[in-house]
């Protein structure tokens, strides 16, 4: 086994884009882990005297309409966009992989029905689904990662399902059959963790997903709310000023375009380096 993890981070490591999407995201998460150790400022202080200041020494990305530190509220913003991406993820990742592990296995009118359930969602615009239910609730970060799960599953459910269809006929799987393994057994300890792989690739394409719709949702207000700074209410403020204070909707709008872009590069090294053509 430790082989073939060799393999695979010689594969992924020789995608040179690959590569460096994993050290942007590593960046991000530390930045995000020791925020309050990076910066001495404090996202929330409001200063009066330094208001609308452009980028310099003292204040990398400047200061913004109410003389807080850009910088400052990015990096901490980095906080509230990952939590809510690894969240509502893990969230997608529980729900699809279950009802696609249950349909795949049991296979016939359980498996019509929870395809059909399937369609049912895919039938909906999620980001609309998503703007109704939040304006009927009250905005909060919890629900914001909730809802961007439970209405994010269905592509997780069609992959698992796929993978335990071409697994639930293989010898190893007839052998625990033989052998008196139970349903659960089967599923969970000979299936599910040779049907991961598309799984793994879901989720890191997922995370940048989430993290944009949730920067979408706070632009638009019903998202996080201020004084908690995330990358969305960030750009909100900034557009009210942009004419002369371009950096309050630059450097966040940089920090989701980067954060984004290395995500669904690390997705599609880690499918590049699964994909058994590409074993050499």
């Amino acid at each position: 086994m430790s082989g073939y993890y060799k393999d695979f981070w010689r594969r992924f490591l020789n995608n040179r884009l690959a590569a460096a999407g994993l050290l942007l995201v590593i960046v991000l998460f530390v930045l995000s882990v020791f925020a309050p150790w990076i910066t001495p400022f404090n996202p929330d202080r409001i200063d009066a005297w330094h208001v609308l200041l452009p980028p310099s020494g003292t204040h990398w990305f400047g200061t913004d309409e109410l003389g807080r530190d850009v910088f400052t509220r990015v990096v901490f913003g980095a906080q509230v966009s990952l939590k809510v991406g690894f969240v509502a993820v893990g969230i997608a990742v529980v729900v699809g992989t279950v009802i696609g592990l249950v349909a795949g296995f049991y296979g016939g009118w359980v498996d019509s029905l929870l395809m059909r359930l399937v369609d049912i969602m895919l039938c909906f615009p999620t980001f609309f689904l998503i703007l109704a239910v939040i304006a009927m609730l009250e905005p909060s970060i919890w629900y914001i990662m909730m809802i961007i799960g439970l209405t994010g599953w269905m592509g997780v459910a069609r992959l698992v399902r796929a993978e335990v269809l071409s697994l639930k006929g293989r010898d190893f799987v007839l052998a625990a059959r033989v052998l008196g393994a139970s349903d659960l057994r089967i599923i969970f300890r000979h299936i599910l963790p040779n049907a991961l792989s598309p799984v793994l690739v879901s989720a890191t394409l997922g995370v940048a997903g989430a993290i944009l719709t949730e920067s979408a949702l706070s632009f638009l207000g019903i998202g996080v709310q201020p004084p908690t700074p995330s990358w969305g209410n960030i750009l909100t403020a900034g557009k009210d000023y942009i004419e002369f204070a371009w950096w309050l909707s630059l450097f966040p709008g940089l920090a989701i375009l980067v954060t984004v872009l290395s995500y669904n590069l690390v997705g599609e090294g880690i499918r590049d380096a699964l994909d058994p053509r590409q074993k050499k």
